[in-house]
């Protein structure tokens, strides 16, 4: 039966049990609880009953908005479902929500292969592929938080995360070459699943940061940081003497041509007689100098 021919009851908060709670993003919390504030509740949550209790299976956010609110009743659809059916509702709602919280669907997905169903189960009831549903298992068993975040955010394809996961260097170069050769990853993305494969380098698998002040700075690290910003600017020197030389070499011998008859006879038969105003100006100096 569909939600809309169920009777609405209004339930107290407090009998209400959170089955598969959700980290929210408090901005979008903010913006839920805001909205109730000012409009009322636009739709109701859905539970189910649980002896004398009941079940979320739709709607933390705006239960939680309500609490927040000091209300102590919400209205709600009550439909009959054991505890399965209740999560996998709950996840096919977080696949439909336009704008889920990050990870949370493709924790869904590892709680149900841990609750035993298939791969083919959990695509037929998400609508998902098979590959995405076994490739997110995958990245779940090997705790890798930065490469799920980087699938969630389409930033870059299961199908190369799970070749970066046991991958060394030449193989994460590789993945990226085959992915580049098959338009899979081009332009900004492929940018960004460098940068993603590099910040996994340097900070580890996980997205937790560590905590100011857990970390004691020893003075072996303050002179290797020293000595890494030291090299960084030996390199800008030598990089900046290069670019000069070059520039000194292109304007002498753009000096020199521009004083050969032959050449700028070429130039005017070719429609190039005029010189941009900066690069003359730049001859003319060099010209000026002993």
């Amino acid at each position: 039966m569909d939600l809309q021919d169920k009777r609405i009851e209004l339930i107290p908060l407090d009998q209400i049990a959170i089955l598969n709670p959700r980290d929210r993003n408090q901005k979008v919390f903010r913006e839920i609880v805001t909205s109730i504030a000012e409009v009322g509740l636009k739709r109701p949550i859905t539970v189910t009953k649980n002896g004398s209790t009941y079940a979320l299976v739709c709607g933390q956010g705006r239960l939680e908005a309500l609490r927040e609110l000091g209300q102590s009743e919400i209205p709600a659809f009550v439909i009959e479902a054991d505890t399965q059916t209740s999560l996998i509702k709950s996840l096919v709602e977080n696949c439909a929500r336009r704008h889920h919280p990050a990870l949370d669907l493709l924790h869904d997905i590892g709680g149900m292969k841990e609750r035993g169903y298939s791969n083919s189960e959990i695509a037929k009831k998400t609508g998902l592929s098979q590959e995405y549903i076994k490739g997110v298992g995958k990245l779940l068993r090997h705790g890798e938080q930065r490469l799920l975040h980087s699938v969630e955010a389409g930033q870059i394809p299961v199908s190369v995360a799970v070749e970066i996961i046991d991958a060394d260097d030449v193989g994460i170069q590789e993945a990226l070459q085959q992915a580049y050769e098959s338009n899979v990853l081009r332009g900004r993305k492929l940018s960004i699943a460098k940068r993603v494969i590099e910040n996994r380098h340097r900070k580890g698998k996980g997205l937790a940061r560590p905590r100011r002040g857990s970390q004691k700075v020893s003075s072996n690290a303050l002179v290797k940081a020293y000595q890494e910003d030291t090299d960084r600017k030996k390199i800008l020197i030598r990089t900046s003497e290069a670019t000069r030389s070059r520039l000194l070499f292109i304007t002498h011998a753009l000096r020199e041509l521009l004083q050969d008859e032959d050449f700028l006879a070429v130039l005017e038969i070719a429609d190039l007689g005029t010189i941009p105003k900066r690069l003359i100006d730049r001859i003319e100096t060099q010209e000026l100098k002993p």
